[in-house]
């Protein structure tokens, strides 16, 4: 009975080392871009969500009469159901696993943005966009730790900065869908709600392409499911390799000695180092919405706010909207080669140089310029940090380290049309940009005081026990 306790320990131990190693061991595999393909295709719907509310503002100001309060409140309230998500539904992902997760929030983000494509009334339109929020709002934190758990180690970056560069074409689409549905009314039906029902039935199509990922075998060791573990690592292990495989990034492996470890429990996140990386990502989280959040929901309002007619706003926002995808292409190169806290601080204080000089450009053209340059220098930063905020967390604890932190955004954003919309109507888009300057140059100085490094090493190096 000692001895084949004994054996069960070793075996246990055994397999814990092996499935992390394995897995950044491996070459990059057809399973591994399907991941890419379908967690990219997920967070496409989410960015559509995200920048749905800024480009239908005006559109629904003229349908419904809003102004005020009632302008805040459809801008806000898909936000704060994505804090809503963000905060309690992602924590799911780390007791239930990161596939069911998945499933489930685009379901639920499907069914209330169909509901809403059917609103009577602006009450409608804000709770139903609340509580597609919901479900958008648990995508970004499980989607970054499913894609931190199955990547290897030296191409982990380059691969979902791939994913994350699906996801920015949504961008640029609902811009261009927006121009020419958002203050038309294609068969009788006001077009804002053809972009409602749009991005409902898109995600739907996702959810087959998920059906088919396998859940994460670093997840279902940490919960002591070590067979189905084994049996999640072989099919990225059998599955074919590319053919040309890139020289992968030296990396740290880790390999467990001694007894086997328990696993993590959220009381881990009140003391050293998570503490401190759970600060830096809470302050970051409230301060980064301000500028990437703060232009994709505010950029219309700004030029109207200027003179500009609503269909010369929508053309030049949906042109300045090119940049996302183009910044995610950018940063795949950059985040293989360069350290990741520095690649976002480099990018945040350069989001704050180009803001200030789009909200002072005085022609079209250079309006479209300053706008592409903010949305592709947002984006490098954007697949920066995402990467980056997944790794600084253990298996255990990184949906909900991630999701509770990153919830904070959502909150942020939710609040922000109520802090920038009266600062836009006294004092202009200068004074907006400037409060959206200074607090981007916080975010630079709080990762550069408390981030960790972290390219090139396995997320176990990073996250000691």
């Amino acid at each position: 009975m000692v001895v084949g306790g004994v054996d069960s320990m070793l075996d246990e131990r055994s397999t814990r080392s092996r499935v992390a190693q394995r897995l950044d061991e491996l070459p990059v595999t057809r399973t591994h871009l399907r991941v890419v393909l379908a967690v990219g295709l997920g967070l496409f719907f989410d960015m559509y969500e995200v920048f749905l509310a800024g480009t239908v503002s005006t559109a629904l100001t003229s349908k419904f009469g809003l102004s005020g309060t009632g302008l805040a409140l459809v801008l806000a309230s898909a936000f704060l159901g994505m804090f809503v998500g963000a905060f309690f539904v992602s924590r799911l992902a780390d007791r239930l696993g990161r596939r069911r997760l998945f499933l489930f929030s685009l379901l639920w983000y499907s069914l209330f943005s169909l509901l809403g494509a059917f609103s009577p009334n602006a009450a409608t339109v804000v709770a139903c966009r609340f509580l597609a929020g919901v479900g958008v709002g648990a995508e970004y934190p499980v989607s970054d730790a499913y894609l931190s758990d199955v990547l290897p180690a030296g191409s982990r970056g380059r691969l979902a900065a791939w994913a994350y560069t699906c996801s920015f074409l949504a961008v640029p689409v609902l811009g261009f869908l927006s121009l020419g549905l958002a203050t038309q009314s294609p068969l009788g039906i006001d077009g804002w709600r053809w972009l409602l029902a749009i991005g409902a039935v898109g995600a739907i199509g996702v959810l087959v392409l998920r059906r088919r990922l396998p859940e994460s075998p670093r997840w279902l060791e940490s919960v002591g499911r070590h067979d189905e573990a084994e049996r999640a690592l072989e099919e990225f292990a059998q599955a074919k390799p590319l053919r040309r495989q890139p020289s992968p990034s030296p990396f740290t492996a880790t390999t467990p000695s001694g007894e086997a470890k328990k696993p993590l429990t959220t009381a881990a996140l009140a003391k050293q180092p998570y503490r401190g990386r759970m600060l830096m990502l809470g302050a970051f989280h409230l301060l980064q919405t301000f500028g990437y959040y703060g232009f994709g929901t505010l950029a219309v309002l700004v030029l109207a706010s200027r003179g500009f007619t609503v269909q010369h706003s929508l053309l030049y926002t949906a042109l300045s909207f090119l940049g996302y995808p183009i910044g995610s292409l950018l940063s795949v190169p950059l985040i293989h080669r360069i350290e990741r806290k520095f690649l976002v601080i480099g990018s945040v204080i350069g989001m704050a140089v180009v803001g200030i000089l789009f909200a002072t450009a005085g022609s079209p053209a250079l309006i479209v310029i300053a706008g592409f340059a903010f949305t592709a220098i947002s984006n490098i930063f954007s697949n920066a940090y995402h990467i980056y905020q997944a790794e600084i967390f253990p298996t255990e604890l990184r949906a909900s380290a991630t999701g509770w932190t990153y919830s904070l955004s959502r909150l942020a954003t939710g609040a922000m049309p109520f802090l920038l919309l009266p600062l836009l109507n006294t004092g202009g888009s200068t004074v907006v940009f400037t409060v959206v300057a200074a607090a981007l140059v916080l975010v630079a100085v709080d990762v550069a005081v408390l981030g960790p490094r972290t390219s090139g090493r396995s997320v176990e190096a990073i996250n000691p026990r």
